[in-house]
């Protein structure tokens, strides 16, 4: 009788705890990788020299760039990152889609607070159902200049790329501060150990990496910048693997080489990692074969030049088919908007066939002119998924967001200091002409300890008012071009289907605007110039690309799809940092569902306090 009453009363128990797992919301776990790979990040400055002058940069673990984490689809990753330099940083898993991870996902002040000087913190995520070339950088202030590296997450054993396997690899990062390489590195690719699984690389070439130079730091750039009110500097030169090459002041020497074998097919994993330049890249006669986009496999698409804004990747294979010889691989600027600085020479680097004569004179590349929108759109319409894809013709919830630049009237005591935006205004950015504003403390850990004072959740769905968005505006120069400032989030119930329209406003300028959606990849089912029209918009719900930084079109829009299905506070903006700091974003805050597969956990015990 005792043992039965003992057994009643464990099984009692057993009931109880399973009831409080199942229901307890610190209970819920991140999901479990294959295997666990672990990596150690330290924040650190470094002295380097570049056009004639040395500046102090900071690093992660010194290296410029940062190092590349490699993994495979479904692996999980430990990162911990030690702050050893006297600046805030953070670092975002950039296309990682961090599921039930928000709490690594990076960005300053929307999931975390930024990691102190003298202090880390551990990131742990796993690579669900993902693959292909993704990136991290910094996110905080403009730190991104120089703190940035390669993610490359390779498909599970066994399983191959959907197109031929390339004799090498390289990858390309543009638009980041690469300015300091004095050794080649070598080009891996990946392969298994057999008695114990493990992944292995073997040496098979040289990363070719490319980038924005500012002579000036990026902290004060930033700082001074915003305290004027008005545009940044253009960076003063553009390198691709750290060298600008021959038409930059003090670089007629600077320039990298990469040496291909004729007959040849390679692999080119680019990366736009830059700060407020978007870019053409090109390869003297030769042709690029899209074959991924945003980590997401496409059609083969086959075109003489790519255009990538900062936050966007793309996987290209080119085959070394002209006559022996060196051929210029030319990265240059991408700026729709009027009115605007930029830098307008390209950085150049050497794709040399082997047995080419040395020192020889290249073979020039054309890229595009400048505000060339026509081969933005014919790449855009280029790029299709794979396979074919089953959308819900089901919308839940239908939200519409313009995106543009504004000018704030001047309220400043010295006006020429602060106030040097057009008409002797302040610069600023917006969605739904609100400016998002950066709390002291970040939105997730208030929303999760519901700390009020925070942030609202009354950010509009669709603009508080409809006009001709392109052409023109009731608050058009000089008349009131202001917009309000908050920090007003889109609240969504777990597992909504969300269709998002972006319509690019010509308040002040029509512009280009990659748009970046934190912890979500999405399909563009359509895109197209001035006004979106619901009655004459061509969707494209077959095979549409699968992305996570959409480029809005100059004077256009672009419509996207995506099922709420993480939990979290995730952050949706502009990845010019320029319009991010001004205030071109918004936060969207997915609750949780039910139960542990559809709930965030707690927060890590090391999350970095204010």
């Amino acid at each position: 009788m005792t043992n039965f009453a003992t057994t009643r009363i464990l099984l009692l128990w057993f009931s109880l705890l399973l009831l409080y797992v199942s229901n307890a919301h610190v209970m819920a776990q991140w999901p479990v990788g294959r295997s666990t790979k672990f990596f150690d990040f330290k924040v650190q400055t470094k002295r380097v020299s570049k056009l004639c002058k040395s500046k102090d940069i900071v690093t992660i673990n010194g290296k410029f760039p940062g190092p590349v984490v490699y993994a495979q689809e479904g692996d999980a990753v430990t990162v911990k990152v030690t702050n050893e330099s006297p600046f805030n940083m953070t670092i975002h898993w950039h296309g990682v889609r961090q599921i039930l991870s928000c709490w690594y996902d990076g960005p300053s002040y929307i999931t975390q607070c930024p990691i102190q000087s003298g202090q880390s913190f551990t990131h742990k995520f796993t690579l669900v159902k993902q693959k292909g070339t993704f990136f991290w950088h910094a996110h905080v202030s403009w730190l991104r200049a120089t703190v940035y590296g390669a993610l490359i997450v390779y498909p599970r054993t066994g399983v191959p790329y959907p197109f031929k396997h390339p004799f090498q690899e390289h990858i390309i990062i543009l638009g980041i501060i690469t300015d300091f390489m004095t050794t080649k590195v070598r080009n891996l690719t990946p392969h298994f150990n057999k008695y114990n699984g493990t992944l292995l690389y073997t040496e098979l070439g040289k990363y070719l990496l490319a980038g924005e130079y500012w002579l000036k730091d990026v902290v004060q750039l930033d700082h001074t910048t915003i305290a004027s009110g008005g545009s940044p500097p253009p960076p003063d030169a553009f390198t691709i693997n750290g060298h600008p090459g021959p038409n930059y002041n003090c670089s007629n020497n600077d320039v990298y080489t990469i040496n291909v074998t004729p007959g040849k097919t390679y692999l080119l994993r680019l990366i736009h990692a830059g700060l407020n330049t978007e870019s053409f890249f090109a390869i003297a006669n030769h042709k690029l074969t899209i074959v991924e986009a945003d980590a997401e496999y496409t059609k083969p698409f086959t075109t003489d030049r790519v255009m990538l804004g900062p936050g966007q990747t793309m996987n290209v294979l080119v085959t070394a088919d002209q006559p022996r010889g060196r051929y210029s691989m030319a990265m240059g600027p991408y700026m729709s908007a009027t009115g605007v600085q930029f830098q307008n020479i390209s950085s150049i680097a050497y794709f040399q066939y082997t047995g080419a004569v040395l020192n020889s004179l290249s073979v020039t590349t054309k890229l595009p002119s400048f505000n060339d929108n026509l081969v933005v759109q014919t790449i855009m319409d280029g790029l299709k998924s794979l396979t074919s894809v089953n959308l819900s013709k089901q919308i839940d919830a239908n939200l519409f967001a313009t995106v543009g630049l504004n000018v704030q009237k001047c309220h400043s005591k010295t006006p020429r200091q602060n106030c040097q935006g057009p008409n002797n205004g302040v610069m600023a950015a917006s969605m739904n002409n609100i400016s998002f504003v950066k709390p002291k403390i970040s939105v997730l850990e208030a929303y999760y300890k519901k700390i009020n004072g925070t942030f609202t959740e009354d950010f509009p769905e669709v603009p508080l008012q409809f006009y001709d968005f392109v052409n023109g505006a009731p608050n058009n120069i000089p008349n009131n071009t202001q917009s309000l400032n908050g920090t007003r989030t889109i609240v969504l119930e777990y597992g909504t289907r969300v269709q998002l329209i972006f319509q690019d406003t010509g308040t002040v300028s029509t512009e280009n605007h990659p748009i970046h959606l934190h912890g979500y990849s999405f399909y563009v089912v359509g895109y197209g110039n001035g006004n979106y029209d619901e009655k004459t918009a061509k969707f494209n719900l077959v095979d549409p690309p699968y992305m996570n930084t959409i480029g809005v079109p100059v004077g256009g829009w672009a419509a996207i799809r995506f099922v709420a299905d993480n939990p979290g506070v995730w952050f949706m903006h502009c990845h010019l940092d320029i319009h991010q700091s001004w205030g071109l974003g918004t936060v969207i805050i997915v609750k949780n569902g039910k139960g542990d597969p559809e709930t965030l956990p707690h927060p890590p015990t090391d999350l970095p306090r204010c």
